[in-house]
């Protein structure tokens, strides 16, 4: 298999636009008479949505949320990138793009990246417009922040809610478009396959969540808009309903699954406190701005800590670490998150962590409240103290938070070429349900800025080509034979899962897993610990089909039974997550192999032989998935060896 990525021809700063006038148009009588199918209503799916619907195609949208509002698109709170240098600090798009390729580790596509720097500052025009209320500085203008990976501060910000507002913008522009008809929303739905006919895609098969009846829709093009797969670890920062279940199932139907090892983990979340949490709390990236991290200098004075007998507040100055600000001084607190997050965990292996298990360090406010008054830090930061001190029982105005890296975005997704189409034609990935802009580190307050790029200023474009080219008389029905297999085989899995009535919950199975992926595909990974993991996932996902209880019948309102499903789907990427972790014999931002590391403890990149996209092919249940590859190629940076000193 050929991976035709079709990046335009010409320099860097003129592939988007000279593509965008080579691509073939729809016209706007002709635009009514297509149907094309949305799965997912967060950042990406809304704003694709209310952008297709206005230039007048028919739009049926799916979430298994109640409202598109509950989309966890509004769990990214610290904000949204954009090269506006408003600050006039020396940012630019080519700056943006070059710290996103940098923070990626050099290993995304260079022209997908610029394209994403060169719309962001079309992005926070329109999110203006439509009344999203940003932070402004004393003149007026839109104010900024920053974020880790950049020297310079391009973060817009509403508060520390800028991902709900943001949502908000997206899903009241959809929502007009409901209201005019050119958009059918489909809450309680969930896709649980592809429907593929002629090597094209034709529609999904749904399950309605409330009544367990199976659906099919079919469209000219289908647009998966579903996020990212974080909840494999089952300890995530996502929200629990949060599932690769639609990019597997397509991925199962022919789609590439590109580089899915690459997982990021999020340095300043909340420490996990026990066995049965079901959840992890992200204190957004946004309070390394102004928090300082820092552990006890001696492992004697961390033991203090945890048992209690020692405060932080009692810990003087010259015994306190602040170790990011000593290894890298250019940057301090403001490295990117895969930097910051191992420093985190080499401290605590130390045994300096803090907390009753010593995993844990400090985020410390103490001088910038002395700096700028506690007044400042509350308009800044208010809503997020206040959710750390209901989850915690500690006040962080008087106290240091104590944070811990945990599971939060994941680089990897469904393979798609410059025009956000996968492999198979008609079926596209957007926002986090793709792999195409982050390498193996996503820089903090990008993945706002990706979802919204694709969706209201990327797709709008793209999309027209391909149906320009099928024409409308291009879809079948729903009674075609390819429907009717599909919704056979929905309904097989699902009276398969439901007959095992085994001894062990979804949720046991579950956190198995999710101990397994931590322990072996986390933070760090060796080729032994990722062979044993291997073996181990396999055994568990044998004894699921043997011992799984499903409660309940499919004719109803059945959480087991969903979440039956995508476990099922979980243990099946956990293993190809191996298995991508295994094959790449680097270390890469997220990508951390032990046995190849710097002498300080840096990733060590293998750029001769591993510069290319890992795109994986499924060859059937229990078989071998086989990996394609797609060469990166760098014209516009130099490779080097990433350096935050």
């Amino acid at each position: 298999m050929k991976l035709d990525s079709k990046i335009p021809e010409g320099p860097l700063a003129e592939k988007w636009p000279r593509h965008k006038f080579s691509l073939k148009l729809v016209n706007p009588a002709n635009k009514r008479k297509y149907d094309i199918i949305i799965v997912g209503t967060g950042l990406a799916g809304a704003s694709a949505a209310a952008s297709l619907a206005e230039l007048g195609y028919n739009v049926k949208a799916f979430t298994f949320h109640d409202s598109p509002r509950r989309a966890h698109s509004i769990a990214a709170q610290g904000g949204i990138n954009a090269a506006k240098n408003y600050q006039n600090d020396g940012d630019s798009v080519f700056r943006l793009f070059y710290d996103t390729i940098k923070g990626g580790d050099y290993r995304a596509r260079e022209a997908n990246v610029y394209r994403l720097a060169e719309v962001s500052v079309n992005i926070i025009d329109q999110c203006v417009a439509q009344g999203v209320p940003f932070a402004r500085e004393y003149g007026g203008l839109l104010a900024n922040r920053s974020f880790g990976g950049a020297q310079v501060s391009r973060t817009f910000y509403a508060r520390g809610q800028t991902g709900q507002q943001l949502l908000l913008g997206a899903y009241h522009a959809m929502s007009r478009q409901v209201a005019n008809g050119k958009v059918k929303l489909y809450p309680r739905t969930e896709m649980l396959d592809v429907v593929i006919e002629g090597g094209k895609a034709r529609g999904i098969i749904t399950r309605n969540l409330i009544t367990g009846k199976i659906e099919s829709h079919s469209g000219h093009a289908v647009l998966l808009c579903t996020g990212g797969y974080g909840n494999v670890f089952y300890l995530s920062t996502n929200a629990m309903n949060s599932n690769v279940t639609a990019a597997w199932r397509a991925h199962r139907k022919g789609a590439l699954f590109a580089n899915p090892c690459y997982t990021q983990i999020h340095p300043t979340c909340i420490p996990v406190k026990g066995n049965y949490q079901s959840k992890l709390t992200l204190m957004s990236e946004s309070l390394r701005n102004d928090g300082r991290v820092w552990v006890p200098k001696t492992k004697e004075m961390a033991e203090r800590v945890r048992k209690g007998d020692l405060k932080p507040t009692d810990i003087k100055e010259e015994d306190r670490d602040y170790f990011l600000e000593r290894r890298y001084p250019s940057f301090g607190n403001l490295v990117p998150r895969d930097v910051a997050s191992r420093n985190a965990k080499y401290v605590c292996d130390e045994g300096r962590g803090v907390a009753p298990t010593g995993l844990a360090v400090y985020l410390d406010f103490a001088d910038a409240i002395k700096r700028d008054g506690q007044k400042t830090i509350e308009a800044k930061y208010g809503n997020l103290f206040e959710m750390y001190e209901k989850i915690v029982d500690d006040n962080p105005y008087e106290t240091p938070m104590m944070i811990y890296p945990a599971v939060h975005y994941t680089m990897g997704g469904l393979w798609v070429d410059y025009n956000l189409m996968t492999n198979i034609p008609g079926l596209y990935a957007l926002g986090e349900a793709n792999f195409s802009d982050h390498g193996a580190n996503r820089l903090g307050a990008s993945a706002l800025m990706q979802g919204l790029a694709d969706g209201y200023f990327v797709i709008p474009y793209t999309i027209g080509d391909y149906l320009a080219t099928i024409g409308p008389a291009d879809k079948i029905s729903v009674d075609h034979p390819a429907f009717k297999e599909s919704e056979q085989s929905v309904k097989d899995m699902i009276d398969r899962l439901l007959a095992i009535n085994g001894e062990k919950t979804t949720d046991e199975f579950h956190r198995e897993l999710g101990h397994i992926m931590w322990e072996y595909c986390g933070m760090s990974r060796s080729a032994e610990g990722l062979q044993k993991a291997k073996k181990m996932i396999q055994e568990l996902r044998r004894e699921f089909w043997m011992n799984v209880r499903v409660m309940g019948e499919n004719e109803e309102l059945n959480q087991s039974l969903e979440h039956a499903g995508r476990v099922a789907d979980f243990l099946e990427l956990g293993e190809l997550m191996v298995d991508d972790a295994l094959h790449r014999k680097e270390s890469c931002g997220g990508h951390f192999r032990e046995e190849y590391q710097t002498e300080e403890g840096e990733a060590m990149r293998d750029d001769a032989n591993f510069t290319y996209v890992a795109a994986w092919e499924y060859k059937g249940e229990n078989q071998q998935s086989e990996l394609h590859k797609e060469d990166l190629v760098f014209e516009n940076v130099k490779l080097t060896q990433r350096s935050y000193k």
